[in-house]
């Protein structure tokens, strides 16, 4: 592939704002940012107004394009899956598998490790939420699924982790064992705290064996209050990463505002899509429950919400304007800060020697082209 150089009102590299700068890459990498002075150019393409930014990374997607992480997910199904996401602006995600009975577990992570043997285009890893959570905050989980961890379960768990590109577990603290989470994140699993009711104190026990993330910030957790922290004040209060929904749905504005101001670092955007996303659809079934499709939402038939109707692009707009955030701290939310919670320098960002993985962002914040590779795909 010859050099390209790409042009727009400025470049973004995961940390930092280039304005009026040109993106130059070679051979599927990044060769520099540049205000175009003593480099070799190459081909020039000039994108218009707008943004260069480094693709989009999702660490909780559970499912695109008319298709779910489930019993049935073969390499094809996340082969499918990353690319809806890539045509949305995602170009690295975590296949999620919501709780669900031992053997579908097994069968998704030898998928998953199937698929990284594949080299599939946008697969960083899997990311298994439970079963091992909290019936008491199941949210959409089904409850008769959910389980303590076993010995058989960390086996399984312990060897997925040497076999897949990166791991991530949610699990409650209530339902596993703290030298389970120090074995977990010894074998370099994130383990990631969620659909728990535990207290801060509990919450910390676990931080301090080795949990090192959140799962969807305020959603399915123990609240902050003013005589009990819960899981949300842990969480804030602590040094590690968390996921945040910001549909406007999950977590209002205001919240979203006051926990970015108190935990300045490692809060990440996720999309916590469903099969819908990608797809006209309007409902679909999920262990034998429907998913239904409205006003922005996606619900169970008792209202419960279950996953979000929300594309990443959409999120970094909206975690912007409803919390009051710069537009480079809203997209670090979803490329910088992701890669270091997945211990990744390649991807989500833009610098010498790093895939060239980039968006066109139009000045409306709409996309408006995804390269992977160097190549444009939408």
């Amino acid at each position: 592939m010859p050099r390209q150089s790409f042009r727009a009102s400025g470049v973004f590299d995961g940390a930092h704002m280039h304005p009026s700068a040109t993106l130059v890459i070679e051979e599927g990498k990044v060769c520099a940012i540049t205000q175009g002075v003593g480099i070799d150019l190459g081909v020039g393409i000039g994108l218009g107004a707008g943004l260069i930014v480094p693709g989009f990374l999702d660490l909780q997607v559970n499912g695109a394009g008319g298709v779910q992480v489930g019993a049935d997910t073969d390499v094809a199904a996340l082969a499918a899956i990353c690319r809806t996401k890539a045509s949305l602006g995602t170009t690295g995600c975590l296949p999620t598998l919501i709780t669900d009975t031992p053997e579908t577990t097994r069968a998704v992570i030898h998928a998953g490790i199937a698929a990284a043997q594949a080299k599939v285009a946008g697969f960083l890893g899997l990311h298994l939420e439970g079963p091992h959570l909290d019936p008491r905050r199941k949210g959409a989980h089904d409850a008769a699924l959910i389980r303590p961890m076993d010995d058989d379960d960390l086996a399984l768990l312990l060897k997925a982790a040497g076999d897949l590109p990166a791991l991530m577990v949610t699990l409650a603290p209530e339902s596993v064992r703290t030298d389970q989470i120090a074995a977990l994140a010894q074998a370099g699993v994130i383990v990631s705290l969620g659909h728990t009711d535990c207290t801060a104190e509990v919450a910390q026990q676990a931080m301090a064996a080795g949990a090192r993330c959140a799962t969807h910030l305020f959603n399915a957790m123990s609240q902050l209050n003013n005589r009990a922290a819960g899981m949300v004040g842990a969480i804030l209060a602590a040094d590690g990463a968390s996921g945040l929904i910001a549909d406007g749905i999950h977590v209002d504005g205001v919240t979203m505002r006051v926990a970015l101001a108190a935990k300045t670092a490692g809060v990440f955007l996720v999309s916590d899509c469903m099969a819908l996303t990608g797809s006209p659809a309007k409902s679909f079934a999920l262990g034998g429950r429907q998913i239904i499709r409205g006003e922005g939402r996606l619900t169970l038939a008792d209202g419960t919400l279950a996953g979000a109707d929300l594309t990443l692009v959409q999120a970094v707009d909206r975690v912007q304007t409803l919390a009051g955030i710069s537009r480079e701290r809203a997209l670090a939310m979803a490329t910088s800060i992701p890669a270091q919670v997945l211990g990744r320098s390649d991807i989500g960002r833009l610098a010498a020697g790093s895939r060239a993985d980039f968006l066109h962002l139009l000045p409306n914040g709409a996309l408006g082209g995804v390269w992977v590779g160097g190549v444009q795909v939408g």
